[in-house]
């Protein structure tokens, strides 16, 4: 396997999944909270895979020029992040004692896949990232060059996730101070809002 083609996908990865965004700032949110935050980025990284294979490999060119389908993906995304960016806004204003905080994570493990699921398949940018993006420039290799550029990518994507999960986790104690938190949840939510507002100018030449 050419290492210098692995670190090019590496590289490119890279600079596709770490800038913030709605999935970034889910898998934080989630490592501060300590909340299944491993499930989080376990699920984000296989879904990785998945698309960077289909787009790096050439099964995405039908998805990736699907307007209908893109649109319903767009659509989706704006009402999740607008319900994500108002809980966190929400969580930001609103006391709540150990013990009911406690009680929610314990629950949670159903709607926290679902959670990262939703932020993750109902992102647009992903398809734009992964299959249109990272796969034009994949595809320019052959044969097991292309498929070290895709190992490549992978690793990026499982480095990043697993890094920033466990590094927030990690740092729980001081990233739960109240104040800390609450300047968290106050930019998790607005970051959200940005984020579906931006999707939505996105939607206007179909409308």
């Amino acid at each position: 396997m050419n290492i210098w083609v692995l670190l090019q996908g590496f590289g490119f990865g890279a600079t596709m999944i770490i800038p913030i965004g709605a999935q970034n700032a889910y898998v934080l949110n989630q490592g501060i909270k300590r909340n299944h935050h491993l499930t989080t980025a376990t699920i984000c990284s296989v879904l990785d895979i998945f698309f960077i294979s289909l787009g790096i490999f050439g099964g995405g060119a039908v998805l990736a020029h699907n307007e209908t389908l893109l649109m319903s993906v767009t659509i989706g995304g704006i009402l999740f992040l607008l319900y994500y960016g108002y809980m966190s806004l929400k969580s930001a204003f609103t006391a709540q004692d150990e013990e009911t905080a406690n009680t929610v994570i314990a629950r949670g493990r159903r709607a926290v896949i679902l959670g990262t699921l939703a932020v993750t398949v109902l992102n647009p940018h992903l398809y734009l990232d992964t299959i249109v993006i990272l796969g034009s420039i994949g595809g320019q290799f052959e044969g097991n060059d292309r498929v070290a550029f895709a190992v490549g990518t992978i690793m990026a994507s499982f480095v990043w996730f697993y890094s920033l999960s466990i590094g927030a986790a990690k740092l729980a104690p001081l990233l739960s101070q109240p104040k800390v938190k609450k300047g968290i949840d106050i930019g998790v939510g607005l970051v959200m809002f940005a984020i579906a507002a931006s999707l939505a100018r996105g939607l206007w030449p179909f409308l």
